[in-house]
C-alpha cells in the first residue's frame, strides 16, 4: 500500500466533528488516566513514599502528591542517573532526554515504553488529522523535512540509558512509511554543527520535490535563507513550487509570519504541535478554530494552576472542570514516563472548552517585572503583532529586558530586535508597540501613566546578532529558542555589542 492510501483512508475519528464527540468527557477521561498512573506509579518507590494506590481519587492524589519543579524532583533523577530500577516508573526508562536552562545545570528528563507512544501517535495524528479535516494529502507525494537535532544517542555513563535531545531520540522512531520520503539523510542529520548541518540539507534539498518542511520557525528560517542565498531564486515556492504544509511547534508563530510569507513567496497551510520533553501535550486540530487541542488519553493527567497565585502557599490545582477562557495557567502534569505533579514551566490560556484547547502563552519564570508589571511573552508577541499592521515592517527576531538605571531619564523597557530589509520608523515603530503593550497590560500602563516608566525603547541589531548569541552559548539551531523576556540584563549586555551605532 502506497504512502498516500495509507494516509489518505477517511480518519473518521480524526475529523473536527468526531474529537469532540469523543472528548466530550474530558474529566472521564483524565479519570482513566489517573487510574492508569496509579496502578502502575504504587509500585515504584517513589508511589510507595507517598503512599500511592489505584484506589486513590483525584482529591487523594493531590494531598499525597504536592508539586515539584526539576530541582525538588532531581533526588529521584539523581537515583535513576545511578541506575536504580524502578524509582519513577517501574523498570528504567528507556532513554533520558537531556535538555538545558535549569539553575541546577542539565536536566535529564525519563522517556519510557509507556510513554514513547505519546510522542509518535500525536505527531502523526496532527498530520492524519489536517488530511481528514483539509481533504488535502497530496504533500505526501513529495519529500519531507523534518528539521531537528541529531539522532546519535550516547549511553549514560552510570546508568547506561540512552540519552539526547528530545527530537534526535523520536527521530529513532519515525514510522517505516514516512521515511522513504523523508529527509535530510540520516547521515547530515547526525552532523552536530547547525551551521553545516544547514548547509547540508540546502545542499542535498535544493534539487527535490520538498512538500512538507517542519521545525522551529526561527531555524526554518535559516534554512529557507541559505536556500535562496544558494540557489539565487528570490521565494521558497520557486525552488520547491509543490510546498504545501509548514509543520511548526515550540514558539508562536505570529512574530514570523509576515517573514516566512516573504520568503515563501504566498500563504503556506500550517500545523502547529506542542512537543515537550514531558511529553506531547497538544495539536492543532482544525484550521478554522484558534488553539491545539490537549491530548487527554495518551498517558498524561493534566493540571492547571493561575499564574497569580503559582508563587504563592498551597496554590490551587484546577482539572478541565474548573478552568476558564483566557486566563493564564501554569501546566502541571503527572505522565507515564514517571513525572508526578510535575511543573513543566509553560504557562497557557484556554481558547476552547469543548473540546479543550489550549494557545501557549510563554514561561512562568520568562516574564518581566522589574517594575510590578509583570509583562508576559504572549503580550509582547501580540503588542508587536498588533504594531506591525499598522506599518510595514519585518522582524527577523527580539527579546526585551528592563533598563532599570539608565544613563538618564526615567527606566524603560528595552526591546532588541533585529531587521530583515530598511530600517522601520522606530519612533512611531515603539510608540504603536507601546500603547499596544498599555492596552494588554494594565499594571504596565500605569506605570507610564504614573510616570515610574517611560514608554519603551527599540535597539536595532546588526544582522545575525541573535545567531551570534545562541552561537555563543553552544545552543544554535534544534530545539533551542531565544527568550522573548527576562527580568536582568544578562541577553540585553550581550546583544549591547551588536547594537548598530
Amino acid at each position: 500500500m502506497g504512502i498516500k492510501s495509507l494516509l489518505s483512508r477517511p480518519f473518521a475519528f480524526l475529523k473536527s466533528e468526531s474529537i469532540k464527540r469523543k472528548y466530550h468527557d474530558p474529566v472521564g477521561l483524565q479519570n482513566n488516566v489517573l487510574q492508569e498512573l496509579l496502578r502502575k506509579g504504587e509500585k515504584t518507590a517513589f508511589g510507595k513514599e507517598h503512599g500511592m494506590h489505584k484506589e486513590m481519587d483525584l482529591e487523594d492524589f493531590r494531598a499525597a502528591v504536592p508539586i515539584r519543579e526539576y530541582e525538588a524532583f532531581q533526588p529521584w533523577i539523581d537515583k535513576i542517573l545511578a541506575g536504580e530500577p524502578d524509582v519513577l516508573w517501574p523498570g528504567k526508562p528507556l532513554y533520558l532526554c537531556k535538555t538545558s536552562g535549569t539553575t541546577s545545570g542539565a536536566k535529564y528528563i525519563p522517556l519510557t515504553k509507556d510513554s514513547m507512544p505519546n510522542h509518535i501517535r500525536s505527531a502523526r495524528n496532527a498530520l492524519l488529522s489536517y488530511i481528514a479535516n483539509s481533504g488535502n494529502a497530496d504533500f505526501v507525494d513529495g519529500k519531507m523535512i523534518f528539521l531537528q537535532g541529531s539522532p546519535v544517542l550516547e549511553n549514560h555513563k552510570k546508568s547506561g540509558i540512552p540519552l539526547g535531545r528530545l527530537s534526535g531520540i523520536v527521530a529513532n522512531h519515525v514510522p517505516g512509511y514516512l521515511q522513504k520520503n523523508r529527509m535530510p539523510s540520516y547521515e547530515t542529520n547526525c552532523i552536530e554543527d547547525w551551521e553545516s548541518k544547514v548547509d547540508k540539507i540546502v545542499d542535498e534539498t535544493m534539487t527535490q520535490d520538498m512538500r512538507l518542511i517542519s521545525g522551529i520557525p526561527s531555524w526554518v528560517q535559516m534554512y529557507f535563507e541559505k536556500l535562496l542565498e544558494k540557489s539565487g531564486k528570490s521565494t521558497v515556492i520557486e525552488v520547491f513550487p509543490n510546498f504545501s504544509l509548514f509543520v511548526y511547534g515550540g514558539v508562536n508563530y505570529e512574530p514570523y509570519r509576515a517573514k516566512f510569507e516573504k520568503l515563501i513567496g504566498k500563504k503556506i497551510p500550517s500545523v502547529e504541535l506542542y512537543p515537550a520533553s514531558e511529553g506531547f501535550l497538544a495539536w492543532q486540530d482544525s484550521q478554522d478554530d484558534e488553539g491545539l487541542l490537549l491530548v487527554l488519553d495518551q498517558g498524561i493527567l493534566f493540571e492547571f494552576i493561575p499564574t497569580d497565585l503559582y508563587f504563592t502557599d498551597n496554590p490551587p490545582r484546577l482539572g478541565l472542570d474548573e478552568v476558564e477562557l483566557d486566563v493564564n495557567y501554569a501546566v502541571v502534569l503527572s505522565n507515564t514516563a514517571g513525572l508526578w505533579a510535575y511543573s513543566i514551566g509553560d504557562t497557557v490560556k484556554f481558547t476552547t472548552l469543548d473540546p479543550p484547547r489550549i494557545k501557549v502563552s510563554g514561561r512562568i519564570k520568562h516574564f518581566t517585572s522589574a517594575f510590578g508589571e509583570h509583562v508576559i511573552a504572549e503580550e509582547v508577541e501580540s503588542a508587536l503583532e498588533m504594531a506591525s499592521k499598522n506599518q510595514t515592517v519585518s522582524i527577523t527576531e527580539f527579546t526585551v529586558a528592563p533598563q532599570v538605571s539608565p544613563d538618564s531619564g526615567l527606566p524603560y523597557h528595552e526591546w532588541f530586535m533585529e531587521f530583515d530589509g530598511p530600517e522601520p520608523d522606530l519612533t512611531l515603530l515603539s510608540k504603536s508597540i507601546d500603547e499596544a503593550l498599555q492596552n494588554k497590560n494594565p499594571y504596565y500602563r500605569d506605570l507610564i501613566q504614573g510616570s515610574v516608566l517611560r514608554p519603551l525603547v527599540i535597539t536595532p541589531l546588526t544582522t545575525g546578532a541573535f545567531q551570534s548569541y545562541m552561537k555563543s552559548l553552544g545552543k544554535l539551531g534544534g530545539q533551542n529558542k531565544i527568550p522573548r523576556l527576562s527580568n536582568d540584563r544578562k541577553i540585553a549586555d550581550f546583544l549591547n555589542e551588536h547594537k548598530i551605532a
